[in-house]
């Protein structure tokens, strides 16, 4: 997967000692934290120094990975984190594939003088933002990839429990646990040998999904029971919820996490979006499957992107006029013959 050529060039920079700074994208999730952590653990292991700089705060329910507390975050931290940024002599860019992913970290991304490492999955990457690109839109997550990394630089018996969890982790979180199209067999022989390593799996799925609050719980329950819409005309389903209804329920980051994904569950739904007031914009999560696919819509009409059936996107406006516009493009990206 990896080209020796760039691995080799990925060795002679290691072997100067370099400071090291690792990034991952706006909103984090499992995969960018778990890509991050694993690849954080297993640098400090071969003596580097290194760093993770994030733009945001990760959800709560993946601050239980060892040293996510290490992450320094743009939005909390800036100073610090334009220093180490402006240090760097190698950023790694974990699990997203264009500058303008970071948030409002990009402009201190882009001045730095450092070598940037791409390894990512997502569609069309930028290539002219970094000096070596691992682009594999058809891996499973970011963190499958770091572990092929590691593996690359044949270093595959150093992954202990440690650096394995959020390897795990990250799998298991951009999987669906492990039920997306993406999950290949190598997916489940890396998983396999992660618990050979000593990994828990039974541990990592309860501290991510058992860990519920009432106020999500009942979250999730308004917006199952009052705020799902099925179209009529078309295999479609989302859910909106407006600023007010977030801070009714004293919604935290990552409480509707998954709400897009108990759409698409509905039998007979091709694709669902989740949307959600922000600060200042409407944030949007897209999910479909089978022939239906919605990366290119979130790209053309809602300035984001990602994969086929797994993207992100954003409006500038009312969480109305969002609606509106969503249902107008409907049509021509999804359809109601059978696939």
């Amino acid at each position: 997967m990896f080209e020796s050529k760039q691995i080799q060039e990925i060795e002679k920079w290691l072997a100067n000692k370099p400071n090291i700074v690792i990034t991952a994208h706006k909103s984090a999730d499992g995969d960018s934290i778990g890509s991050s952590l694993s690849l954080y653990q297993f640098l400090k292991k071969q003596g580097h120094t290194v760093s993770i700089c994030h733009p945001d705060k990760m959800p709560n329910f993946f601050t239980w990975l060892t040293d996510a507390d290490q992450i320094l975050t743009f939005d909390e931290d800036r100073a610090n984190v334009e220093k180490l940024l402006a240090d760097a002599d190698i950023i790694f860019c974990l699990d997203y594939n264009h500058p303008s992913r970071v948030g409002d970290m990009q402009a201190a991304l882009e001045n730095t003088k450092a070598k940037k490492i791409m390894i990512d999955h997502h569609q069309k990457p930028c290539e002219e933002a970094f000096d070596i690109l691992f682009s594999f839109p058809k891996i499973s997550s970011t963190s499958e990839l770091i572990y092929e990394f590691i593996a690359a630089l044949n270093q595959e018996s150093k992954i202990d429990e440690t650096i394995g969890t959020p390897i795990y982790c990250g799998i298991m979180t951009d999987t669906g646990s492990f039920r997306f199209p993406s999950t290949t067999a190598r997916t489940h022989q890396i998983i396999a040998n992660l618990i050979t390593k000593g990994v828990k799996n039974h541990t990592i799925h309860e501290n991510v999904y058992d860990v519920n609050t009432i106020s999500r719980i009942k979250l999730n329950g308004f917006a199952m029971s009052e705020k799902l819409t099925v179209l009529q005309n078309l295999p479609v389903a989302y859910i909106a919820l407006s600023a007010d209804e977030l801070r009714e329920f004293n919604a935290t980051k990552g409480d509707t996490e998954g709400l897009v994904n108990k759409a698409l569950s509905i039998k007979g739904i091709k694709m669902a979006i989740f949307l959600k007031e922000d600060s200042g914009y409407i944030k949007m999560s897209f999910r479909s499957k089978g022939q239906t696919y919605v990366n290119e819509m979130a790209r053309m009409h809602f300035e984001g992107g990602g994969h086929i059936y797994a993207a992100g996107g954003k409006f500038e406006g009312t969480i109305e006029a969002a609606i509106q516009k969503l249902v107008t493009l409907l049509p021509d990206y999804v359809t109601n013959s059978n696939e």
